[in-house]
């Protein structure tokens, strides 16, 4: 096995479509895009084996409750032997605005209790895919954010989010996180095209 591809989220079809489990959607899109074998229930989640790229991936989503994430990762880690860099986490980001992307590996939790769950288990040197789900703005109000189903307008910038993420992975795999965030920001944003004139620039005041 190459690579572990973690999606966070909580089990139970009552949360399926919670702006919390869009590490669920993710690595569903993934798998699904990809052409991954069935599901199989191991260590203490979901998991299904495939190809991305060159690589040999095992899927996994944590059966345990996002603040159990880290037993789920621990044990499939320590049965296929691999090292925390080979380990990538699909998870939602309150600190990005919906339909943004960015990549680390290490750093804090940021509150995320799924990020320390692993963190204590595994310790911190995994990537972390963080895909923005917005801010509700009061920080009061984030926990019933996060809780609660997308909107169907959050569909227009959500589905593509997805297939873009699952398309570009093999470079992420590879190591190459930075051509992974170019590659989903361009599928995203894509460039105006040739002939295409841009918008008159205001006048400044004078």
């Amino acid at each position: 096995m190459d690579a572990l591809l973690v999606g966070l989220g909580n089990p139970g079809p009552e949360y399926a479509l919670h702006r919390h489990n869009v590490g669920f959607m993710a690595l569903e899109r993934i798998g699904s895009r990809h052409s991954f074998g069935a599901a199989r229930s191991r260590f203490r989640g979901l998991t299904a084996e495939g190809r991305i790229g060159t690589s040999k991936v095992l899927g996994l989503k944590p059966t345990t409750f996002m603040n159990r994430s880290g037993d789920a990762v621990a044990e499939a880690l320590q049965f296929y032997k691999l090292s925390p860099e080979r380990v990538i986490v699909l998870y939602d980001e309150i600190d990005l605005a919906p339909g943004k992307l960015k990549v680390k590996k290490g750093g804090g939790a940021a509150g995320h209790n799924g990020i320390r769950s692993i963190d204590a288990a595994i310790g911190p040197d995994f990537w972390r895919v963080r895909i923005g789900v917005g801010h509700p703005g009061v920080k009061e109000l984030v926990h019933g954010y996060v809780l609660h189903a997308f909107a169907k307008a959050d569909r227009d910038w959500l589905d593509p989010m997805l297939d873009a993420i699952s398309d570009e992975l093999a470079v992420m795999i590879d190591g190459q996180s930075e051509l992974f965030m170019t590659r989903v920001a361009a599928r995203l944003s894509p460039p105006r095209p040739s002939g295409t004139k841009q918008p008159p620039k205001p006048k400044e005041a004078t």
